[in-house]
C-alpha cells in the first residue's frame, strides 16, 4: 500500500501577495507604535522601575546563599561587609516537603500542570477565535458576548460548581476525572479548571488579532477552492502565532504561579510547587530563610519561557495595538 500524499493547496501569485501585504502591515504597524512609545522620559521611567522592581529581587537572591543565622539576624546587604556563602538552603529546600512529596517532586508537577494548562486553552480559543471571526452562523454575536461577559466572572464562583462535578466523577473521552471526596486529585481536574478559566479571555485576545487579517487573504484561499482547516492552519495560524505566543507566556505564569486552584484541585502527588512552597515556610513563616532559595528555584522555567518567546511576545503585542 503507498503512503498517503499530504494534499497541497495551490496559491496562486495573488494569494502570495495579499499574504505578504498581511505580513507587511502588521509590521508597519509594529514599528509605528513602536516609534510612539519610544521617548526619552518614558525610556528614565522605564530604568528607574526597573531597578526598583530588582533591588528587593537581588536582595532575596543574596539571602538564598547566606546562612540560617545571618539571614534571620542581619540584612542581606551586610554580605558586602561580612560575606559568607552557603548552598545549604537550596539542599534544604529541594529535599523538605510532606510526606507523599518533596520539593524536586513538586516542581517536576508544575511542568506537568502548566504545559497542558497553556496549550489545551490556547489549542480551543485559537479555533474558536476563527470561528467568531470568520464563519458566519447563528447565535454568532450572542455567543460572543456571552463568551466575553464570562471574563467578569470571579474564579471563586466556580470553584465549588467544578469540585463538586469531580468529587461525583467526570468521564471525558474515556478518561475518568474524580473518583470522589476522598479522592487526592488528579492532573487531569487541575487542565480542566485552568482551562475553564483562561478560555474566556484567550478566546477574546486571539479573537481580536484573527479580526484585523485582510479581508481580501481570506477570501483569495477561498477562490483557491481553500477550505476552512486549510485557510486556518496555512494563513490564520502563522499570522496570529505572536498572539498566540503572547498569551501563551501569560497563561503558563498564570498556572505556574497559582496556588488557589492548587490549594482546591492538586493535592497529595501532584501538588505544584507553590503549594509546596507554602508548606514549608512554616505556619509563622519561622522558615523564611528556605523559602528564598525555593522561590528562585520556582522562577527557573518561567524565565526560560520568557526569554524562548520574547521575541514573538513583543510582536504580539505591538502588532496588536493598532490596525495596519
Amino acid at each position: 500500500m503507498s503512503a498517503v500524499q499530504p494534499i497541497e493547496l495551490p496559491i496562486d501569485e495573488s494569494t502570495k501577495d495579499q499574504l505578504a501585504k498581511g505580513e507587511r502591515g502588521i509590521e508597519a504597524a509594529s514599528r509605528r507604535t513602536k516609534k510612539r512609545l519610544t521617548s526619552r522620559g518614558a525610556t528614565i521611567a522605564a530604568v528607574v522601575i526597573a531597578v526598583l522592581w530588582t533591588i528587593p529581587t537581588f536582595g532575596l537572591f543574596v539571602s538564598s546563599f547566606r546562612p540560617e543565622q545571618q539571614v534571620k539576624t542581619t540584612g542581606w546587604w551586610t554580605i558586602f561587609s561580612d560575606f559568607q556563602v552557603t548552598i545549604d538552603n537550596y539542599v534544604q529546600v529541594l529535599q523538605a516537603g510532606n510526606s507523599t512529596l518533596n520539593l524536586a517532586g513538586s516542581w517536576v508537577n508544575s511542568i506537568a500542570i502548566a504545559v497542558p494548562a497553556t496549550l489545551i486553552p490556547l489549542v480551543v480559543a485559537s479555533l474558536a477565535a476563527y470561528a467568531f471571526a470568520w464563519i458566519d452562523f447563528r447565535g454568532k454575536n450572542f455567543l460572543f458576548i456571552l463568551v466575553f461577559a464570562l471574563q467578569v466572572v470571579p474564579i471563586q464562583m466556580a470553584l465549588v460548581p467544578l469540585l463538586s462535578t469531580f468529587s461525583r466523577g467526570l468521564n471525558i473521552f474515556g478518561l475518568q476525572v474524580g473518583e470522589g471526596l476522598d479522592a487526592s486529585g488528579t492532573f487531569a481536574q487541575v487542565w480542566i479548571a485552568h482551562t475553564m478559566f483562561a478560555l474566556p479571555l484567550a478566546i477574546f485576545l486571539l479573537h481580536n488579532f484573527v479580526a484585523e487579517i485582510p479581508g481580501e487573504v481570506i477570501e483569495a484561499a477561498r477562490v483557491d477552492g481553500a477550505g476552512h482547516g486549510q485557510i486556518f492552519f496555512r494563513i490564520v495560524l502563522p499570522l496570529t502565532m505572536p498572539a498566540i505566543a503572547s498569551f501563551a507566556i501569560f497563561q503558563f505564569l498564570w498556572v505556574w504561579n497559582d496556588l488557589l486552584v492548587a490549594l482546591i484541585f492538586a493535592d497529595g502527588e501532584v501538588a505544584p510547587i507553590t503549594k509546596l512552597l507554602a508548606e514549608i515556610t512554616g505556619t509563622r513563616g519561622n522558615e523564611w530563610h528556605l523559602l528564598t532559595a525555593g522561590a528562585f528555584i520556582s522562577i527557573l522555567v518561567p524565565l526560560v519561557v520568557f526569554f524562548a518567546l520574547q521575541r514573538y511576545f513583543v510582536r504580539g503585542l505591538l502588532a496588536g495595538s493598532t490596525k495596519g
